[in-house]
């Protein structure tokens, strides 16, 4: 109480109380199911969408979402146009020289899609010569450009991951690398996936494809991580990632090893 009224006094009691947030603004790419998209109504649904409500509830913070494309996460988080990226975004060194992050999350593989049976591999020799769709600002596309594109395999980026299959179905690319769960409930689990499959095994380079899934923060915003992973935790506890899991990414081990 002493040091309460001293700081009234001093007029600074305003401040040291709005180190806690009440309100938290998530930047989104709404085009990446099932992680995050729009159904018919127009509203936002998908794994991290109930996530983060999840851990908005943990937090006691009213939340609201701020749509963008996936490369214009971080400068739009930078530039404070919201408070924290909340859309499957993997943790990487490389990333952490402009934001922060929580602790991870959820982790999920990254794997190609393409036809079934023509023979390709997920292996610089097994794709010299093919065209592989990626989405733009990704890490899939950093992977693909460090490990495939020196081999002489096409790398095309896309603002969003629809467009990706678009041309993947029209025959413009070969191949689309994505995190699994995005390839089976985005496109393979729907007709049109039909004749399309896993190329391979999930493709491995922890450098680039980082060490799980956070919410990207504002480096320096100490307080604002402290309250979120403080949140993780207790729905990490309470089972709410496991059953969204379960839900979304059925017969997928998201645990953060």
């Amino acid at each position: 109480m002493k040091i309460k009224a001293l700081l009234l006094t001093l007029g600074m009691f305003s401040v040291f109380s709005s180190f806690a947030a009440t309100e938290l603004r998530y930047g989104v790419e709404a085009e990446y199911p099932p992680f995050e998209s729009k159904n018919a109504a127009g509203e936002l649904e998908g794994f991290d969408i109930e996530l983060g409500k999840a851990i908005c509830e943990a937090a006691a913070l009213k939340c609201s979402w701020v749509e963008t494309s996936f490369d214009a996460l971080i400068p739009g988080l930078v530039a404070k146009k919201f408070d924290a990226i909340n859309s499957a975004m993997n943790i990487t060194e490389q990333r952490r020289k402009s934001i922060d992050f929580t602790q991870p999350i959820y982790r999920i593989p990254s794997q190609l899609v393409g036809k079934s049976g023509d023979g390709m591999e997920a292996t610089p020799e097994g794709l010299k010569g093919k065209t592989i769709g990626v989405l733009q600002g990704s890490i899939q596309e950093t992977f693909a450009k460090e490990h495939w594109e020196k081999s002489g395999v096409t790398v095309v980026s896309y603002k969003d991951q629809n467009m990706a299959w678009a041309d993947l179905l029209n025959g413009r690319i070969d191949a689309s690398l994505v995190m699994s769960a995005a390839g089976q409930a985005g496109f393979l689990s729907k007709p049109q996936g039909k004749g399309f499959g896993f190329i391979g095994k999930p493709v491995a380079d922890d450098t680039i494809l980082g060490s799980g899934i956070g919410f990207g923060l504002r480096q320096g915003d100490d307080a604002t991580k402290a309250q979120l992973n403080t949140a993780i935790d207790k729905v990490r506890a309470d089972g709410t990632i496991t059953k969204l899991a379960a839900k979304y990414f059925p017969g997928i081990d998201v645990s953060v090893k």
